[in-house]
């Protein structure tokens, strides 16, 4: 069976749920997701994942190193933790701090993101079903055309609002 997610309408009332499939391209479907930015602790650098080419959408790409939606019922914190759980095999109280929102409007998503931050450098176990690669991206990888083009949309918004805050973005290499 499909997973069921809350689905919101623009002004941010719950307005049912909606399986997967459905959330994704349709603009009217506004569903609530976490986002975890692993930095690492001592040179700033930033924790991508690169989907699994199975993976149901954007198949390929470089992303967050943690994001989902969020189960029925579930709130930010909770779904980061989760997320972080399932994505990289990092269980337990890690620090998590809230960085900012956003909303992500783009032809694939429509998505109100809660992004938060932690700070680890290793330890990561990743499922090659999801996922392909993980690595830390530097300030000057991050910041190439050429290589943004294996980006997702929601990480060039999120490394965007990153940038602007000021305060976790990787420093110059």
């Amino acid at each position: 069976m499909e997973e069921l997610f809350d689905i919101y309408d623009r002004e941010g009332r719950h307005i049912g749920t909606a399986p997967r499939s459905r959330c994704h391209g349709d603009p009217s479907l506004i569903h609530r997701t976490s986002h975890v930015v692993v930095i690492h602790p001592e040179n700033g650098s930033i924790l991508l994942q690169k989907r699994n080419l199975q993976k149901d959408i954007q198949p390929g790409k470089w992303d967050t190193a943690v994001g989902g939606h969020l189960a029925l019922g579930e709130d930010h914190l909770t779904g980061a933790r989760r997320e972080l759980a399932e994505e990289l095999g990092i269980n337990g109280d890690v620090e998590l701090f809230h960085i900012f929102d956003s909303k992500i409007r783009n032809e694939i998503e429509s998505e109100d993101v809660r992004i938060f931050g932690t700070y680890i450098a290793d330890g990561f176990i990743f499922d090659p079903g999801e996922i392909d690669e993980i690595r830390f991206w530097q300030r000057y990888e991050l910041e190439n055309p050429e290589l943004q083009k294996d980006f997702t949309p929601n990480l060039i918004t999120e490394l965007e609002q990153l940038k602007a805050d000021g305060r976790f973005y990787p420093p110059e290499n």
